[in-house]
């Protein structure tokens, strides 16, 4: 029993002192993070925004919402996350640039998507990535579903993905448009 009981002290007090580390760590990193974090999404924003957009007029306006203005300051262009919750290997995360109409896809830039290598991450290619240019976003299906966008090569699963992805960023840039009265 006394044993037992001399066992069980030592790793309370192991268990307390890791637990004492992990808390002190994740309280020294958790800002560096989070900074980083965001710039990373607003270097996303910025590289799908329109070009009439101009430099350093990118500005975060909610989690996941970018609004870029142009040099007079008018509303040039819009940024939002979107998801595909059916991708292949999970849901695929994309931010995606609108025009200022809210409607008309830029480009769009990958955040998160753990697609099979060599077929559902060509996602990122640009002749894939190229077909969504210039269209309107909630018109976009591939084209076994009677749409425009030829699917990645065995990975349509992938494609329809990021067709779902922009077709949640578009409804969140008009909503976004809405508000700002455009």
């Amino acid at each position: 029993m006394r044993k037992t009981l001399s066992l069980l002290v030592s790793l309370t007090a192991i268990s307390a002192v890791c637990a004492a580390i992990l808390a002190f760590l994740n309280a020294k990193t958790e800002e560096p993070i989070r900074v980083t974090g965001e710039r990373k999404a607003l270097d996303a924003a910025s590289a799908v925004m329109p070009s009439s957009v101009a430099k350093g007029k990118v500005e975060k306006v909610a989690d996941g919402e970018f609004v870029g203005r142009d040099e007079k300051g008018a509303v040039a262009g819009y940024a939002i996350e979107g998801e595909g919750k059916k991708g292949y290997g999970g849901p695929v995360r994309l931010m995606v640039g609108f025009e200022a109409d809210a409607k008309t896809v830029v480009s769009y830039k990958t955040l998160k998507a753990s697609e099979t290598p060599g077929l559902g991450m060509k996602l990122n290619e640009p002749g894939f990535r190229d077909q969504f240019s210039k269209r309107d976003g909630t018109a976009l299906k591939v084209n076994k579903d009677g749409g425009e966008i030829i699917p990645i090569t065995a990975a349509t699963i992938t494609s329809r993905a990021v067709c779902e992805a922009i077709a949640d960023a578009q409804a969140k840039a008009r909503s976004r448009a809405e508000r700002l009265g455009k």
